[in-house]
């Protein structure tokens, strides 16, 4: 299943998403998690040190080479360069699974908390501007549009914060989306824009209330998300040592925080999974972003990418390149 973080800065996306990520790992799941956020905490939040999740090789700064392999021997893709991070697979492709033996995953990832993580990297001095973040994320776009995940398997992904998923069609690439709300005015207006956004698209959105103190906020998150509230989260005396740098294991948390998590993963494996609509919609974005910009940058036409006969989906995996 594919997994998204998602709410304001500050509301605790990278620590909830975190906790998650040792929660399915601990219990012997395959995880990828993937840092795809401006500000690039997930590593640390998994207990790496700072030195040592700055060395994660950063999937934005090794485009060419991720589009050279996914690309393999579609027909229709003439070049990596005429990759775009909308380009949809087709026959000849390479798909990824999680834990398998590519280049992607063996060059571009760390083992943390018993995951695999990735990260699409911080700005660097290049970068300030003359680019915006989309550049990087692009990457992991393109990552979650060949990912073949089976049952059982989680890519989790920290997304930027605020609505900027919208800039592209990522926020579609998600089996399920957790917004992270606290129980205020600021906290809950993310979550009216993802609503309004995604509208239109059959997003599967399921808030989780952090940082909640009582009853109060409880029913004050219930008032403006309604049923979409899945779980709450406190203010954890074991989390906020976590953060500090202190040792931390999941053994460390309050029961309702570890039962949170178990509800977290028991939203998700009741999702079913629909693939032939996550080939529609990368269709849908591909198309859209042709039109608009990449034809022009690229000089080439990119809607002829789109296999018309070719559905992302495990059985896929088996027979393509």
């Amino acid at each position: 299943m594919k997994v998204a973080f998602v709410g304001k800065g500050g509301s605790g996306k990278t620590t909830l998403s975190s906790l998650f990520v040792r929660h399915l790992a601990a219990e012997g799941a395959p995880v990828v998690a993937v840092d795809a956020d401006i500000n690039q905490h997930l590593g640390v939040a998994l207990g790496l040190s700072e030195q040592a999740a700055a060395a994660i090789p950063a999937m934005g700064a090794h485009l060419p080479e991720i589009k050279d392999h996914l690309r393999g021997t579609n027909p229709r893709i003439s070049s990596a360069a005429a990759m775009v991070k909308t380009t949809p697979p087709g026959r000849g492709s390479r798909l990824l699974r999680i834990g398998g033996d590519d280049p992607i995953h063996s060059r571009l990832s760390v083992e943390a908390a018993g995951a695999t993580l990735m990260a699409t990297g911080p700005f660097t001095e290049e970068d300030l501007g003359v680019s915006c973040y989309h550049s990087k994320t692009g990457a992991v776009e393109l990552y979650l549009n060949h990912l073949v995940d089976g049952p059982g398997e989680y890519a989790v992904v920290d997304c930027t914060a605020g609505a900027e998923s919208f800039a592209s069609g990522m926020f579609t690439r998600f089996d399920l989306t957790f917004l992270v709300a606290e129980p205020t005015r600021k906290g809950v207006a993310v979550y009216r824009q993802w609503t309004e956004y995604a509208a239109d698209y059959d997003v599967a959105l399921k808030v989780i209330g952090n940082k909640v103190h009582g009853p109060d906020d409880v029913a004050f998150l219930r008032d403006h998300v309604g049923d979409d509230l899945l779980c709450c989260v406190g203010q954890s005396g074991a989390v906020r040592a976590m953060e500090q740098g202190r040792p931390f294991h999941l053994g460390d948390l309050e029961d309702h925080d570890r039962a949170a998590l178990a509800t977290l993963r028991g939203a998700v494996d009741a999702r079913p999974k629909d693939w032939p609509k996550f080939t529609r919609q990368a269709v849908e974005f591909h198309l859209k972003n042709a039109h608009a910009w990449a034809n022009a940058a690229t000089g080439q036409d990119l809607t002829t990418q789109i296999d018309p006969d070719f559905t992302l989906a495990p059985e896929t995996a088996l027979t393509t390149a």
